[in-house]
Protein backbone atom coordinates (compact mmCIF):
# COMPACT_ATOMS: atom_id res chain seq x y z
CA UNK A 1 0.00 0.00 0.00
CA UNK A 2 1.66 2.98 -0.97
CA UNK A 3 1.64 6.81 0.33
CA UNK A 4 2.23 9.95 -1.66
CA UNK A 5 2.46 13.34 -0.31
CA UNK A 6 1.87 16.25 -2.56
CA UNK A 7 3.86 19.74 -1.88
CA UNK A 8 2.52 22.32 -3.57
CA UNK A 9 1.35 26.40 -2.77
CA UNK A 10 -1.42 25.99 -5.47
CA UNK A 11 -4.25 24.54 -4.39
CA UNK A 12 -5.20 23.36 -7.97
CA UNK A 13 -2.05 21.66 -8.34
CA UNK A 14 -2.51 19.76 -5.48
CA UNK A 15 -6.06 18.86 -5.77
CA UNK A 16 -5.59 17.66 -9.45
CA UNK A 17 -2.47 15.30 -8.63
CA UNK A 18 -3.92 13.84 -5.37
CA UNK A 19 -7.06 12.79 -8.14
CA UNK A 20 -4.84 11.87 -10.85
CA UNK A 21 -2.82 9.55 -8.29
CA UNK A 22 -5.83 8.27 -6.02
CA UNK A 23 -7.31 7.01 -9.77
CA UNK A 24 -4.44 5.61 -10.60
CA UNK A 25 -2.97 2.15 -9.33
CA UNK A 26 -6.00 0.73 -5.92
CA UNK A 27 -2.48 0.08 -4.30
CA UNK A 28 -2.24 3.68 -3.77
CA UNK A 29 -4.00 4.13 -0.66
CA UNK A 30 -3.03 7.18 0.83
CA UNK A 31 -2.57 10.86 -1.07
CA UNK A 32 -1.84 13.78 1.13
CA UNK A 33 -0.78 16.98 0.41
CA UNK A 34 0.78 20.08 2.05
CA UNK A 35 1.46 23.86 0.81
CA UNK A 36 5.14 24.06 1.70
CA UNK A 37 8.15 22.57 2.75
CA UNK A 38 8.11 23.20 6.33
CA UNK A 39 4.30 21.86 6.95
CA UNK A 40 5.68 19.19 4.78
CA UNK A 41 8.51 17.82 6.68
CA UNK A 42 6.26 17.64 9.53
CA UNK A 43 3.67 15.09 7.74
CA UNK A 44 6.58 13.13 6.60
CA UNK A 45 7.80 12.43 10.29
CA UNK A 46 4.74 11.34 10.80
CA UNK A 47 3.34 9.40 8.08
CA UNK A 48 6.80 8.48 6.02
CA UNK A 49 5.26 8.56 2.80
CA UNK A 50 6.89 6.58 -0.35
CA UNK A 51 6.71 9.44 -2.88
CA UNK A 52 6.72 12.65 -2.71
CA UNK A 53 5.72 15.42 -5.59
CA UNK A 54 7.28 18.70 -5.10
CA UNK A 55 6.91 21.96 -6.18
CA UNK A 56 9.88 23.96 -7.09
CA UNK A 57 8.87 27.63 -5.60
CA UNK A 58 6.99 27.79 -2.46
CA UNK A 59 6.81 30.15 0.56
CA UNK A 60 8.78 29.80 4.06
CA UNK A 61 10.80 26.35 2.22
CA UNK A 62 11.27 25.71 -1.30
CA UNK A 63 11.45 22.38 -3.15
CA UNK A 64 15.35 22.40 -3.49
CA UNK A 65 15.98 22.64 0.77
CA UNK A 66 12.96 19.71 0.87
CA UNK A 67 14.18 17.84 -1.62
CA UNK A 68 17.71 17.98 0.33
CA UNK A 69 16.56 17.59 3.78
CA UNK A 70 14.55 14.66 2.39
CA UNK A 71 17.71 13.20 0.68
CA UNK A 72 19.74 13.51 4.11
CA UNK A 73 17.00 12.42 6.44
CA UNK A 74 14.52 9.84 4.37
CA UNK A 75 16.50 8.54 1.15
CA UNK A 76 14.27 5.42 0.99
CA UNK A 77 12.13 8.39 -0.20
CA UNK A 78 11.37 8.85 -3.68
CA UNK A 79 11.33 12.52 -4.56
CA UNK A 80 9.75 13.75 -7.97
CA UNK A 81 10.23 17.53 -8.63
CA UNK A 82 7.50 19.94 -10.21
CA UNK A 83 8.33 23.12 -11.97
CA UNK A 84 7.89 25.71 -15.08
CA UNK A 85 9.78 26.29 -17.78
CA UNK A 86 11.21 29.27 -16.15
CA UNK A 87 12.81 27.15 -12.97
CA UNK A 88 13.70 24.11 -15.62
CA UNK A 89 17.59 24.36 -14.82
CA UNK A 90 16.70 25.40 -11.06
CA UNK A 91 14.83 22.07 -11.38
CA UNK A 92 17.38 20.22 -12.25
CA UNK A 93 20.23 20.87 -9.55
CA UNK A 94 17.56 18.87 -7.49
CA UNK A 95 18.86 15.45 -8.92
CA UNK A 96 21.99 15.86 -6.81
CA UNK A 97 19.53 14.77 -4.33
CA UNK A 98 18.37 11.84 -5.90
CA UNK A 99 15.28 12.82 -7.41
CA UNK A 100 13.83 10.14 -9.34
CA UNK A 101 11.84 12.51 -12.03
CA UNK A 102 10.67 16.16 -12.86
CA UNK A 103 7.13 16.77 -13.82
CA UNK A 104 6.89 20.24 -16.31
CA UNK A 105 3.96 22.42 -15.56
CA UNK A 106 1.35 22.05 -17.42
CA UNK A 107 0.77 18.86 -15.99
CA UNK A 108 -1.01 15.98 -18.08
CA UNK A 109 -2.76 12.77 -16.49
CA UNK A 110 -0.89 10.74 -18.81
CA UNK A 111 2.62 12.45 -17.63
CA UNK A 112 1.93 11.62 -13.91
CA UNK A 113 0.44 7.96 -14.50
CA UNK A 114 3.68 7.50 -15.98
CA UNK A 115 6.18 8.44 -13.27
CA UNK A 116 3.96 6.52 -10.40
CA UNK A 117 4.03 3.58 -12.81
CA UNK A 118 7.91 4.00 -12.54
CA UNK A 119 8.15 4.61 -9.05
CA UNK A 120 6.27 1.81 -7.94
CA UNK A 121 8.49 -0.43 -10.19
CA UNK A 122 11.50 0.81 -8.68
CA UNK A 123 9.89 0.26 -5.17
CA UNK A 124 9.03 -3.26 -6.46
CA UNK A 125 12.83 -3.80 -7.64
CA UNK A 126 14.32 -2.74 -3.94
CA UNK A 127 13.11 -6.07 -2.49
CA UNK A 128 11.10 -4.22 -0.15
CA UNK A 129 7.59 -3.43 -1.76
CA UNK A 130 4.68 -2.08 0.18
CA UNK A 131 2.25 -4.01 1.65
CA UNK A 132 -0.10 -4.94 -0.80
CA UNK A 133 -3.90 -6.54 -0.16
CA UNK A 134 -6.84 -6.75 -2.00
CA UNK A 135 -8.91 -3.67 -1.90
CA UNK A 136 -12.17 -5.23 -2.26
CA UNK A 137 -11.16 -7.72 0.78
CA UNK A 138 -9.54 -4.54 2.64
CA UNK A 139 -12.88 -2.84 2.32
CA UNK A 140 -15.27 -6.00 3.02
CA UNK A 141 -13.47 -6.07 6.77
CA UNK A 142 -13.37 -2.79 7.50
CA UNK A 143 -17.48 -2.64 6.58
CA UNK A 144 -17.88 -5.71 8.62
CA UNK A 145 -15.71 -4.66 11.61
CA UNK A 146 -17.69 -1.17 11.48
CA UNK A 147 -21.04 -2.43 11.73
CA UNK A 148 -20.06 -4.60 14.43
CA UNK A 149 -18.66 -1.87 16.47
CA UNK A 150 -21.44 0.74 15.71
CA UNK A 151 -24.38 -1.88 16.72
CA UNK A 152 -22.57 -2.81 19.97
CA UNK A 153 -22.26 -6.32 18.93
CA UNK A 154 -19.47 -7.29 21.00
CA UNK A 155 -19.59 -10.93 20.10
CA UNK A 156 -20.03 -10.92 16.95
CA UNK A 157 -16.96 -8.41 17.07
CA UNK A 158 -14.51 -11.17 18.92
CA UNK A 159 -15.54 -13.65 16.19
CA UNK A 160 -14.05 -11.21 13.95
CA UNK A 161 -11.03 -10.59 15.32
CA UNK A 162 -10.52 -14.58 15.55
CA UNK A 163 -10.62 -14.45 11.81
CA UNK A 164 -9.17 -11.27 11.03
CA UNK A 165 -5.71 -12.42 13.32
CA UNK A 166 -5.67 -16.13 11.32
CA UNK A 167 -5.66 -14.60 8.15
CA UNK A 168 -2.83 -11.79 9.48
CA UNK A 169 -0.82 -14.85 10.21
CA UNK A 170 -1.26 -16.21 6.97
CA UNK A 171 0.59 -12.99 5.23
CA UNK A 172 4.08 -13.63 4.47
CA UNK A 173 5.08 -10.32 5.55
CA UNK A 174 7.61 -8.85 7.38
CA UNK A 175 6.99 -6.89 10.85
CA UNK A 176 7.22 -3.67 9.59
CA UNK A 177 5.05 -4.79 6.35
CA UNK A 178 2.37 -6.19 8.89
CA UNK A 179 2.76 -3.31 11.00
CA UNK A 180 1.99 -0.82 7.88
CA UNK A 181 -0.79 -3.02 7.29
CA UNK A 182 -2.64 -2.73 10.95
CA UNK A 183 -2.28 1.01 10.48
CA UNK A 184 -3.78 1.19 7.13
CA UNK A 185 -6.80 -1.10 8.46
CA UNK A 186 -7.10 1.02 11.48
CA UNK A 187 -6.99 4.33 9.82
CA UNK A 188 -9.56 3.06 7.04
CA UNK A 189 -11.95 2.16 10.03
CA UNK A 190 -11.22 5.14 12.17
CA UNK A 191 -12.44 7.24 8.90
CA UNK A 192 -15.59 5.62 8.34
CA UNK A 193 -16.67 5.62 11.65
CA UNK A 194 -16.00 9.45 12.07
CA UNK A 195 -17.94 9.40 8.68
CA UNK A 196 -20.65 9.15 10.77
CA UNK A 197 -20.83 12.68 11.99
CA UNK A 198 -21.99 11.72 15.70
CA UNK A 199 -18.78 10.50 17.98
CA UNK A 200 -15.61 11.67 17.32
CA UNK A 201 -13.26 8.52 17.01
CA UNK A 202 -9.56 9.10 17.43
CA UNK A 203 -7.14 7.53 15.46
CA UNK A 204 -4.27 6.95 17.74
CA UNK A 205 -3.07 3.15 16.95
CA UNK A 206 0.94 3.34 17.85
CA UNK A 207 2.74 -0.01 16.87
CA UNK A 208 6.10 1.41 17.17
CA UNK A 209 7.28 -0.16 20.07
CA UNK A 210 5.72 -3.32 19.41
CA UNK A 211 8.06 -6.48 19.61
CA UNK A 212 7.00 -8.78 16.96
CA UNK A 213 3.75 -9.04 14.70
CA UNK A 214 1.59 -11.09 17.23
CA UNK A 215 2.19 -8.34 19.96
CA UNK A 216 1.58 -5.74 16.84
CA UNK A 217 -1.96 -7.30 16.80
CA UNK A 218 -2.71 -7.54 20.14
CA UNK A 219 -2.10 -3.72 20.19
CA UNK A 220 -4.33 -3.54 17.52
CA UNK A 221 -7.32 -5.45 19.19
CA UNK A 222 -6.72 -3.66 22.47
CA UNK A 223 -7.50 -0.59 20.50
CA UNK A 224 -10.53 -1.66 18.74
CA UNK A 225 -11.88 -3.03 21.90
CA UNK A 226 -11.58 0.15 23.13
CA UNK A 227 -13.56 2.03 20.25
CA UNK A 228 -16.76 -0.53 21.29
CA UNK A 229 -16.91 0.26 24.55
CA UNK A 230 -15.89 3.91 24.28
CA UNK A 231 -19.03 3.83 21.97
CA UNK A 232 -21.05 2.30 24.25
CA UNK A 233 -20.43 4.75 27.13
CA UNK A 234 -21.11 7.88 24.62
CA UNK A 235 -24.41 6.22 23.96
CA UNK A 236 -24.68 5.70 28.45
CA UNK A 237 -25.26 1.81 27.67
CA UNK A 238 -27.87 1.65 25.08
CA UNK A 239 -26.62 -1.42 23.14
CA UNK A 240 -30.00 -1.69 20.66
CA UNK A 241 -29.73 -0.56 17.39
CA UNK A 242 -30.53 2.54 16.95
CA UNK A 243 -33.35 2.51 14.12
CA UNK A 244 -35.30 -0.13 15.71
CA UNK A 245 -35.07 1.85 18.90
CA UNK A 246 -36.46 5.11 17.30
CA UNK A 247 -39.17 2.81 15.53
CA UNK A 248 -40.04 1.69 18.94
CA UNK A 249 -40.25 4.83 19.94
CA UNK A 250 -42.45 5.96 17.49
CA UNK A 251 -44.93 3.45 17.79
CA UNK A 252 -44.95 3.88 21.55
CA UNK A 253 -45.43 7.78 20.85
CA UNK A 254 -47.88 7.88 17.68
CA UNK A 255 -50.65 10.02 19.75
CA UNK A 256 -48.02 12.64 19.82
CA UNK A 257 -46.40 15.24 16.89
CA UNK A 258 -42.82 13.43 17.89
CA UNK A 259 -40.02 15.12 15.84
CA UNK A 260 -37.29 13.42 14.12
CA UNK A 261 -34.92 15.81 16.23
CA UNK A 262 -36.55 14.96 19.43
CA UNK A 263 -35.83 10.69 18.54
CA UNK A 264 -32.86 11.91 17.17
CA UNK A 265 -31.98 13.40 20.92
CA UNK A 266 -33.33 10.55 22.62
CA UNK A 267 -30.79 7.86 20.51
CA UNK A 268 -27.86 10.43 21.57
CA UNK A 269 -27.45 10.95 17.82
CA UNK A 270 -26.98 13.89 15.12
CA UNK A 271 -30.33 14.97 13.46
CA UNK A 272 -29.04 15.09 10.12
CA UNK A 273 -27.04 11.56 10.58
CA UNK A 274 -29.83 10.32 12.05
CA UNK A 275 -32.11 11.36 8.93
CA UNK A 276 -30.03 9.70 6.60
CA UNK A 277 -29.18 6.60 8.48
CA UNK A 278 -33.05 6.49 8.97
CA UNK A 279 -33.91 6.68 5.22
CA UNK A 280 -30.83 4.42 4.37
CA UNK A 281 -31.98 1.80 6.54
CA UNK A 282 -35.57 1.44 6.28
CA UNK A 283 -36.20 3.02 2.58
CA UNK A 284 -38.46 5.77 4.13
CA UNK A 285 -38.06 9.16 5.44
CA UNK A 286 -39.06 9.80 9.28
CA UNK A 287 -42.21 11.29 8.86
CA UNK A 288 -43.21 8.83 5.66
CA UNK A 289 -42.66 6.18 8.17
CA UNK A 290 -44.20 7.96 11.33
CA UNK A 291 -47.39 8.73 9.04
CA UNK A 292 -47.30 4.90 8.11
CA UNK A 293 -47.34 4.16 11.56
CA UNK A 294 -50.06 5.92 12.28
CA UNK A 295 -51.90 5.07 9.18
CA UNK A 296 -51.47 1.35 10.12
CA UNK A 297 -52.97 2.15 13.62
CA UNK A 298 -56.10 3.99 12.83
CA UNK A 299 -57.18 0.76 10.18
CA UNK A 300 -57.13 -1.49 13.28
CA UNK A 301 -59.19 0.84 15.29
CA UNK A 302 -61.61 1.11 12.72
CA UNK A 303 -62.02 -2.42 12.52
CA UNK A 304 -63.19 -1.99 15.83
CA UNK A 305 -67.05 -0.44 15.66
CA UNK A 306 -66.90 0.69 19.44
CA UNK A 307 -64.63 3.57 18.56
CA UNK A 308 -65.65 6.76 16.82
CA UNK A 309 -63.43 7.43 14.13
CA UNK A 310 -63.23 11.34 15.85
CA UNK A 311 -61.73 9.64 18.80
CA UNK A 312 -59.57 7.66 16.50
CA UNK A 313 -57.98 10.44 15.01
CA UNK A 314 -56.64 12.27 18.44
CA UNK A 315 -55.70 8.57 19.40
CA UNK A 316 -53.12 8.13 16.83
CA UNK A 317 -52.01 12.13 16.93
CA UNK A 318 -54.54 14.46 14.48
CA UNK A 319 -56.08 16.68 16.39
CA UNK A 320 -56.97 18.16 13.14
CA UNK A 321 -59.81 15.74 11.94
CA UNK A 322 -60.24 16.80 8.73
CA UNK A 323 -56.43 16.25 8.01
CA UNK A 324 -56.45 12.90 9.68
CA UNK A 325 -59.27 12.03 7.12
CA UNK A 326 -57.43 13.74 3.68
CA UNK A 327 -53.86 11.86 5.44
CA UNK A 328 -55.63 8.61 5.62
CA UNK A 329 -57.71 8.61 2.19
CA UNK A 330 -54.57 9.62 0.41
CA UNK A 331 -52.55 6.70 2.19
CA UNK A 332 -55.65 3.70 1.63
CA UNK A 333 -57.16 5.40 -1.37
CA UNK A 334 -60.70 5.79 1.22
CA UNK A 335 -61.74 7.95 3.91
CA UNK A 336 -62.25 6.57 7.13
CA UNK A 337 -66.09 6.24 7.15
CA UNK A 338 -65.63 4.46 3.33
CA UNK A 339 -63.09 2.08 4.93
CA UNK A 340 -65.48 0.85 7.72
CA UNK A 341 -68.29 0.45 5.23
CA UNK A 342 -65.87 -1.90 3.30
CA UNK A 343 -65.99 -4.04 6.38
CA UNK A 344 -69.53 -4.29 6.94
CA UNK A 345 -68.90 -1.72 9.96
CA UNK A 346 -71.56 1.23 9.65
Amino acid sequence: MYRVLIVDDEPVIRRGLSKIIEQFDAAVTSVRSSENGIQALDMIRVEQPHFIFTDIRMPRMDGLSLCERVSKDYPDIQIVVISGYSDFQYAQKSLIYGVKDYLLKPITKKQVQGVVQKLIANLTKSGNPPVYLSMVKLDDWVERMEDAIWSLQSKHLDELMILLRMEFQSYKFDFQQKCELLNEYYGILIKKLNMRDVFPFVSDLDLRDSIDGADAFERFEGNITHLIDDLRVKRKGKTKDPIEEAKNYIEHHLAKEVSLEEVADVLGLNASYFSQLFKQMTGETFVQYRIKRRMEKAKKLLESAHYRITDISYEIGYGDHPHFTKTFKKYTGLSPSEYRRKLGID
